[in-house]
Protein backbone atom coordinates (compact mmCIF):
# COMPACT_ATOMS: atom_id res chain seq x y z
CA UNK A 1 0.00 0.00 0.00
CA UNK A 2 1.03 3.42 -0.97
CA UNK A 3 1.44 5.60 2.16
CA UNK A 4 0.25 9.22 2.85
CA UNK A 5 3.65 10.72 2.65
CA UNK A 6 5.18 8.88 -0.38
CA UNK A 7 2.28 9.92 -2.37
CA UNK A 8 2.14 14.06 -1.03
CA UNK A 9 5.71 13.88 -3.21
CA UNK A 10 5.51 15.53 -6.70
CA UNK A 11 7.75 12.40 -8.32
CA UNK A 12 4.44 10.37 -7.22
CA UNK A 13 2.08 12.39 -9.23
CA UNK A 14 4.48 12.78 -12.00
CA UNK A 15 3.19 10.16 -14.69
CA UNK A 16 -0.35 11.52 -14.28
CA UNK A 17 0.61 15.09 -16.13
CA UNK A 18 2.00 13.28 -19.13
CA UNK A 19 -1.50 14.16 -20.94
CA UNK A 20 0.52 17.88 -20.75
CA UNK A 21 2.82 16.55 -23.51
CA UNK A 22 -0.50 16.83 -25.88
CA UNK A 23 -0.29 20.21 -25.74
CA UNK A 24 2.84 20.80 -27.76
CA UNK A 25 2.20 17.50 -29.64
CA UNK A 26 -0.82 19.39 -31.38
CA UNK A 27 0.92 22.91 -31.78
CA UNK A 28 3.57 21.04 -33.86
CA UNK A 29 1.12 19.12 -35.87
CA UNK A 30 -0.89 22.54 -36.61
CA UNK A 31 2.88 24.35 -37.71
CA UNK A 32 3.80 21.20 -40.04
CA UNK A 33 0.59 19.83 -40.90
CA UNK A 34 0.65 16.74 -43.78
CA UNK A 35 0.87 13.78 -41.90
CA UNK A 36 2.28 15.09 -38.39
CA UNK A 37 -1.85 15.91 -38.16
CA UNK A 38 -1.64 12.07 -37.27
CA UNK A 39 0.44 12.26 -34.29
CA UNK A 40 -2.14 13.13 -31.72
CA UNK A 41 -4.83 10.41 -32.46
CA UNK A 42 -1.89 7.95 -33.40
CA UNK A 43 -0.11 8.83 -30.02
CA UNK A 44 -3.53 8.25 -27.71
CA UNK A 45 -4.91 5.21 -29.12
CA UNK A 46 -0.92 3.29 -30.30
CA UNK A 47 1.86 4.71 -28.13
CA UNK A 48 -0.29 4.20 -24.75
CA UNK A 49 -0.97 0.70 -26.12
CA UNK A 50 2.36 0.23 -27.02
CA UNK A 51 3.68 1.58 -23.75
CA UNK A 52 0.68 -0.32 -21.66
CA UNK A 53 3.03 -3.51 -23.09
CA UNK A 54 5.91 -2.29 -22.28
CA UNK A 55 5.48 -1.26 -18.28
CA UNK A 56 2.59 -3.86 -17.77
CA UNK A 57 0.40 -3.77 -15.02
CA UNK A 58 -0.29 -1.49 -11.70
CA UNK A 59 -1.63 -3.42 -8.97
CA UNK A 60 -0.57 -1.03 -6.23
CA UNK A 61 -2.93 0.86 -3.79
CA UNK A 62 -2.97 4.38 -2.19
CA UNK A 63 -4.16 4.02 1.13
CA UNK A 64 -7.92 5.44 0.66
CA UNK A 65 -7.95 7.22 4.31
CA UNK A 66 -4.96 9.45 2.82
CA UNK A 67 -6.35 13.34 3.38
CA UNK A 68 -6.29 15.72 0.79
CA UNK A 69 -3.57 17.69 1.70
CA UNK A 70 -1.43 15.12 0.67
CA UNK A 71 -2.75 15.45 -2.74
CA UNK A 72 -2.04 19.22 -4.01
CA UNK A 73 -0.32 17.79 -7.05
CA UNK A 74 -2.93 15.44 -8.05
CA UNK A 75 -5.54 18.12 -7.53
CA UNK A 76 -3.47 20.89 -9.46
CA UNK A 77 -3.32 19.06 -12.10
CA UNK A 78 -6.97 18.69 -13.09
CA UNK A 79 -7.34 22.22 -11.86
CA UNK A 80 -4.73 23.50 -14.67
CA UNK A 81 -5.90 21.45 -17.40
CA UNK A 82 -8.77 24.04 -17.82
CA UNK A 83 -6.93 27.11 -18.95
CA UNK A 84 -4.15 24.90 -20.73
CA UNK A 85 -7.48 23.42 -22.83
CA UNK A 86 -8.97 26.62 -23.09
CA UNK A 87 -6.06 28.57 -24.70
CA UNK A 88 -4.94 25.55 -26.65
CA UNK A 89 -8.63 25.34 -28.10
CA UNK A 90 -8.94 29.18 -28.95
CA UNK A 91 -5.62 29.64 -30.13
CA UNK A 92 -5.19 27.07 -32.43
CA UNK A 93 -9.29 28.35 -34.05
CA UNK A 94 -6.84 31.47 -34.47
CA UNK A 95 -3.86 30.32 -35.75
CA UNK A 96 -5.62 27.84 -38.47
CA UNK A 97 -7.84 30.05 -39.72
CA UNK A 98 -5.16 32.31 -40.59
CA UNK A 99 -2.41 29.98 -41.95
CA UNK A 100 -1.79 29.69 -45.29
CA UNK A 101 0.22 26.58 -45.76
CA UNK A 102 -3.19 24.45 -43.89
CA UNK A 103 -5.81 23.11 -46.82
CA UNK A 104 -9.56 22.70 -45.02
CA UNK A 105 -8.94 19.14 -44.76
CA UNK A 106 -5.95 19.43 -42.65
CA UNK A 107 -7.77 21.94 -40.33
CA UNK A 108 -10.72 19.17 -40.27
CA UNK A 109 -8.20 16.74 -39.61
CA UNK A 110 -6.50 18.91 -37.44
CA UNK A 111 -9.70 19.55 -34.95
CA UNK A 112 -10.69 15.89 -34.84
CA UNK A 113 -7.02 15.71 -33.57
CA UNK A 114 -7.97 18.37 -30.87
CA UNK A 115 -11.00 16.41 -30.09
CA UNK A 116 -9.52 13.67 -29.11
CA UNK A 117 -7.66 15.24 -26.51
CA UNK A 118 -10.98 17.71 -24.90
CA UNK A 119 -12.88 14.22 -24.91
CA UNK A 120 -9.78 11.99 -23.73
CA UNK A 121 -8.53 14.41 -21.55
CA UNK A 122 -10.57 17.45 -20.99
CA UNK A 123 -13.91 15.45 -20.16
CA UNK A 124 -12.46 12.86 -18.34
CA UNK A 125 -11.18 15.32 -16.08
CA UNK A 126 -14.05 17.06 -15.93
CA UNK A 127 -15.64 13.98 -14.52
CA UNK A 128 -13.23 14.13 -11.91
CA UNK A 129 -14.10 17.75 -11.14
CA UNK A 130 -18.09 17.43 -11.26
CA UNK A 131 -17.55 14.89 -8.28
CA UNK A 132 -16.03 17.05 -6.01
CA UNK A 133 -17.13 18.79 -2.88
CA UNK A 134 -15.64 22.08 -3.76
CA UNK A 135 -18.13 24.22 -5.85
CA UNK A 136 -14.67 25.92 -7.58
CA UNK A 137 -14.21 22.13 -8.92
CA UNK A 138 -17.21 21.66 -9.92
CA UNK A 139 -17.27 24.73 -11.81
CA UNK A 140 -14.02 23.92 -13.88
CA UNK A 141 -15.94 20.80 -14.51
CA UNK A 142 -18.79 22.74 -16.31
CA UNK A 143 -16.35 24.95 -18.58
CA UNK A 144 -14.91 21.76 -19.57
CA UNK A 145 -17.55 20.28 -20.83
CA UNK A 146 -19.18 23.67 -22.43
CA UNK A 147 -16.19 23.38 -24.35
CA UNK A 148 -17.94 20.08 -25.87
CA UNK A 149 -21.22 21.08 -25.80
CA UNK A 150 -22.14 18.12 -23.61
CA UNK A 151 -22.59 20.09 -20.36
CA UNK A 152 -25.99 17.63 -19.42
CA UNK A 153 -23.72 15.10 -19.27
CA UNK A 154 -22.81 16.33 -15.31
CA UNK A 155 -26.63 15.86 -14.26
CA UNK A 156 -26.86 12.70 -16.09
CA UNK A 157 -23.58 11.11 -14.96
CA UNK A 158 -24.29 12.23 -11.20
CA UNK A 159 -28.06 11.82 -11.05
CA UNK A 160 -28.74 8.79 -13.42
CA UNK A 161 -25.88 7.09 -14.40
CA UNK A 162 -24.67 6.67 -10.97
CA UNK A 163 -28.17 5.70 -9.41
CA UNK A 164 -29.06 3.49 -11.77
CA UNK A 165 -26.00 2.00 -13.66
CA UNK A 166 -26.59 -1.28 -15.18
CA UNK A 167 -30.31 -1.47 -14.60
CA UNK A 168 -33.13 -0.92 -17.88
CA UNK A 169 -32.89 3.38 -16.39
CA UNK A 170 -29.11 4.06 -16.97
CA UNK A 171 -28.76 4.63 -20.82
CA UNK A 172 -25.33 4.49 -20.89
CA UNK A 173 -25.12 0.51 -19.43
CA UNK A 174 -24.28 -1.18 -23.15
CA UNK A 175 -26.56 -4.15 -24.12
CA UNK A 176 -25.25 -7.64 -24.21
CA UNK A 177 -24.55 -7.87 -28.30
CA UNK A 178 -25.77 -4.27 -28.52
CA UNK A 179 -23.38 -2.78 -31.35
CA UNK A 180 -21.58 0.66 -30.57
CA UNK A 181 -23.40 1.58 -33.81
CA UNK A 182 -26.65 1.03 -32.27
CA UNK A 183 -24.92 2.65 -28.93
CA UNK A 184 -24.13 5.56 -29.81
CA UNK A 185 -27.33 7.29 -31.61
CA UNK A 186 -29.38 6.01 -28.56
CA UNK A 187 -27.20 7.40 -25.69
CA UNK A 188 -26.85 10.56 -27.46
CA UNK A 189 -30.93 11.19 -27.05
CA UNK A 190 -31.52 9.38 -24.33
CA UNK A 191 -29.10 10.74 -22.12
CA UNK A 192 -30.24 14.17 -23.06
CA UNK A 193 -33.72 13.24 -21.65
CA UNK A 194 -32.60 11.42 -18.86
CA UNK A 195 -30.79 14.25 -17.55
CA UNK A 196 -33.65 17.11 -18.14
CA UNK A 197 -35.64 14.72 -16.33
CA UNK A 198 -33.61 14.51 -13.48
CA UNK A 199 -33.24 17.88 -13.05
CA UNK A 200 -36.81 18.65 -13.36
CA UNK A 201 -38.02 16.03 -11.02
CA UNK A 202 -35.41 17.48 -8.75
CA UNK A 203 -36.58 21.05 -8.69
CA UNK A 204 -40.41 19.50 -8.58
CA UNK A 205 -39.22 18.15 -5.45
CA UNK A 206 -39.05 21.43 -4.05
CA UNK A 207 -42.33 22.73 -5.73
CA UNK A 208 -40.66 24.29 -8.39
CA UNK A 209 -40.64 24.43 -12.22
CA UNK A 210 -38.37 23.20 -15.10
CA UNK A 211 -37.87 27.10 -15.19
CA UNK A 212 -36.64 28.14 -11.94
CA UNK A 213 -33.23 29.76 -12.47
CA UNK A 214 -31.89 26.60 -10.03
CA UNK A 215 -31.82 24.84 -12.73
CA UNK A 216 -28.23 23.75 -13.89
CA UNK A 217 -29.68 23.58 -17.77
CA UNK A 218 -29.76 27.44 -17.72
CA UNK A 219 -25.89 27.29 -16.73
CA UNK A 220 -25.48 24.64 -19.39
CA UNK A 221 -27.23 26.46 -21.90
CA UNK A 222 -25.16 30.04 -21.38
CA UNK A 223 -21.68 28.69 -20.68
CA UNK A 224 -21.95 26.67 -24.19
CA UNK A 225 -23.68 30.04 -26.22
CA UNK A 226 -20.78 31.57 -24.97
CA UNK A 227 -18.19 28.86 -26.39
CA UNK A 228 -19.96 28.52 -29.53
CA UNK A 229 -19.72 32.88 -29.49
CA UNK A 230 -16.52 32.92 -28.94
CA UNK A 231 -15.31 30.49 -31.67
CA UNK A 232 -17.30 32.71 -34.12
CA UNK A 233 -15.80 35.79 -33.11
CA UNK A 234 -12.39 34.55 -33.18
CA UNK A 235 -12.62 32.36 -36.35
CA UNK A 236 -15.86 33.58 -37.98
CA UNK A 237 -17.38 30.58 -39.85
CA UNK A 238 -14.59 28.59 -40.19
CA UNK A 239 -13.79 28.97 -36.68
CA UNK A 240 -17.23 27.99 -35.61
CA UNK A 241 -17.13 24.78 -37.75
CA UNK A 242 -13.72 23.82 -36.66
CA UNK A 243 -14.92 24.35 -33.05
CA UNK A 244 -17.97 21.99 -34.24
CA UNK A 245 -15.68 19.44 -35.28
CA UNK A 246 -13.65 19.36 -32.04
CA UNK A 247 -17.00 18.89 -29.88
CA UNK A 248 -18.06 16.36 -32.27
CA UNK A 249 -15.20 13.81 -31.39
CA UNK A 250 -14.97 14.43 -28.05
CA UNK A 251 -19.09 13.40 -27.31
CA UNK A 252 -17.75 10.46 -29.83
CA UNK A 253 -14.83 9.68 -27.76
CA UNK A 254 -16.57 9.97 -24.03
CA UNK A 255 -19.54 7.72 -25.35
CA UNK A 256 -17.07 4.74 -26.68
CA UNK A 257 -15.24 4.80 -23.14
CA UNK A 258 -18.91 4.66 -21.46
CA UNK A 259 -19.87 1.67 -23.88
CA UNK A 260 -16.93 -0.36 -23.09
CA UNK A 261 -16.90 0.43 -19.12
CA UNK A 262 -20.54 -1.50 -17.98
CA UNK A 263 -20.92 -3.26 -21.28
CA UNK A 264 -22.73 -6.37 -20.89
CA UNK A 265 -22.85 -5.90 -16.57
CA UNK A 266 -26.36 -5.84 -15.23
CA UNK A 267 -27.59 -5.67 -11.40
CA UNK A 268 -29.65 -8.59 -10.40
CA UNK A 269 -33.37 -7.55 -10.52
CA UNK A 270 -34.70 -8.46 -6.87
CA UNK A 271 -38.47 -8.12 -7.87
CA UNK A 272 -40.96 -4.89 -7.48
CA UNK A 273 -38.50 -2.77 -8.96
CA UNK A 274 -35.61 -3.17 -6.58
CA UNK A 275 -32.33 -4.12 -7.72
CA UNK A 276 -28.85 -5.01 -5.80
CA UNK A 277 -26.31 -2.77 -4.44
CA UNK A 278 -24.20 -1.49 -6.80
CA UNK A 279 -20.84 -3.50 -6.50
CA UNK A 280 -17.20 -3.45 -8.11
CA UNK A 281 -18.46 -6.68 -10.29
CA UNK A 282 -20.82 -3.73 -11.79
CA UNK A 283 -17.87 -2.64 -14.29
CA UNK A 284 -14.91 -3.59 -16.38
CA UNK A 285 -11.38 -3.15 -14.47
CA UNK A 286 -7.95 -2.78 -15.86
CA UNK A 287 -4.65 -2.03 -14.36
CA UNK A 288 -2.71 -1.52 -17.36
CA UNK A 289 -0.31 1.09 -16.30
CA UNK A 290 0.25 3.42 -18.93
CA UNK A 291 -3.29 4.45 -19.93
CA UNK A 292 -4.33 4.78 -16.00
CA UNK A 293 -1.22 7.55 -16.36
CA UNK A 294 -3.18 9.03 -19.14
CA UNK A 295 -6.80 8.67 -17.98
CA UNK A 296 -5.90 9.39 -14.36
CA UNK A 297 -7.32 5.95 -12.92
CA UNK A 298 -10.45 5.53 -15.00
CA UNK A 299 -9.82 2.24 -15.54
CA UNK A 300 -10.22 1.28 -11.79
CA UNK A 301 -14.04 2.04 -12.73
CA UNK A 302 -14.87 -0.46 -10.50
CA UNK A 303 -13.78 0.94 -7.30
CA UNK A 304 -15.27 4.75 -8.59
CA UNK A 305 -18.48 3.36 -9.07
CA UNK A 306 -17.96 1.88 -5.55
CA UNK A 307 -16.55 5.01 -3.80
CA UNK A 308 -17.79 7.46 -6.01
CA UNK A 309 -16.19 10.39 -3.95
CA UNK A 310 -12.86 8.81 -3.64
CA UNK A 311 -10.11 11.31 -5.63
CA UNK A 312 -8.76 9.75 -8.57
CA UNK A 313 -5.11 8.69 -7.06
CA UNK A 314 -7.13 6.75 -4.27
CA UNK A 315 -9.01 4.77 -6.60
CA UNK A 316 -8.35 1.22 -6.00
CA UNK A 317 -7.59 -1.78 -8.31
CA UNK A 318 -10.15 -4.87 -7.78
CA UNK A 319 -8.90 -8.07 -8.90
CA UNK A 320 -10.55 -10.80 -10.90
CA UNK A 321 -11.95 -11.72 -7.62
CA UNK A 322 -14.07 -8.79 -7.07
CA UNK A 323 -14.27 -7.28 -10.87
CA UNK A 324 -14.18 -8.36 -14.18
CA UNK A 325 -11.43 -7.35 -16.12
CA UNK A 326 -10.37 -6.13 -19.74
CA UNK A 327 -7.98 -8.03 -21.73
CA UNK A 328 -6.37 -4.68 -22.81
CA UNK A 329 -6.48 -1.11 -21.52
CA UNK A 330 -9.53 1.70 -22.83
CA UNK A 331 -7.22 2.67 -25.25
CA UNK A 332 -7.03 -0.63 -27.22
CA UNK A 333 -10.84 -1.76 -26.10
CA UNK A 334 -12.01 1.50 -27.59
CA UNK A 335 -10.63 0.83 -30.93
CA UNK A 336 -12.17 -2.51 -30.93
CA UNK A 337 -15.93 -1.19 -30.07
CA UNK A 338 -15.68 0.68 -33.43
CA UNK A 339 -15.51 -3.15 -34.80
CA UNK A 340 -19.10 -4.69 -33.63
CA UNK A 341 -17.97 -8.44 -34.35
CA UNK A 342 -14.32 -7.94 -33.67
CA UNK A 343 -15.77 -6.47 -30.20
CA UNK A 344 -18.44 -9.43 -29.44
CA UNK A 345 -16.19 -11.98 -30.23
CA UNK A 346 -13.47 -10.67 -27.38
CA UNK A 347 -16.25 -9.28 -25.16
CA UNK A 348 -19.39 -11.56 -25.10
CA UNK A 349 -17.42 -14.81 -23.95
CA UNK A 350 -16.45 -12.27 -20.78
CA UNK A 351 -19.87 -11.24 -20.39
CA UNK A 352 -21.31 -14.63 -20.16
CA UNK A 353 -18.30 -15.77 -17.40
CA UNK A 354 -19.33 -13.27 -15.39
CA UNK A 355 -22.86 -14.16 -15.24
CA UNK A 356 -21.88 -18.18 -14.90
CA UNK A 357 -19.09 -16.63 -12.03
CA UNK A 358 -22.00 -13.98 -10.05
CA UNK A 359 -25.52 -15.24 -11.23
CA UNK A 360 -25.52 -18.75 -11.71
CA UNK A 361 -28.72 -18.90 -10.61
CA UNK A 362 -30.73 -16.69 -13.64
CA UNK A 363 -31.46 -19.07 -16.21
CA UNK A 364 -33.06 -16.22 -18.46
CA UNK A 365 -30.69 -13.36 -18.98
CA UNK A 366 -33.18 -11.97 -22.12
CA UNK A 367 -35.02 -9.51 -20.22
CA UNK A 368 -31.27 -8.29 -19.16
CA UNK A 369 -30.03 -8.53 -22.99
CA UNK A 370 -32.77 -5.80 -24.32
CA UNK A 371 -33.31 -3.89 -20.63
CA UNK A 372 -37.42 -4.99 -20.33
CA UNK A 373 -36.84 -5.60 -16.45
CA UNK A 374 -38.86 -3.32 -14.77
CA UNK A 375 -37.39 0.53 -13.96
CA UNK A 376 -36.10 0.81 -10.65
CA UNK A 377 -37.72 2.56 -8.34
Amino acid sequence: MIAPEKLSRWQGALPFWISYLLVPLVWFAATEGGWWLLAVPLSTWWAFAALDQATGENLENADPETGEEALGWYILLTKLWVPVQFITLYGLIWYTTRADHLSTGERIALFFGVGVITGTIGINYSHELMHQKDRFERWLGDILLAMVLYSHFRSEHLLVHHRYVGTPRDPVTARYNEGFHRFYPRVLVQCLRSAFRAEREMLARKDKRWTDPANPFWRYWALQGVMLTLAGLIGGWAGLGLFLVQAGTAIWQLEVVNYVEHYGLTRKHLGEGKYEHVKPRHSWNSAKRASNWLLINLQRHSDHHYKPDRRFPLLQNHTEADAPQLPYGYLVMTVAAMIPPLWQRVMNPRVRAWRRQYYPEISDWKPYNKALNPAPR
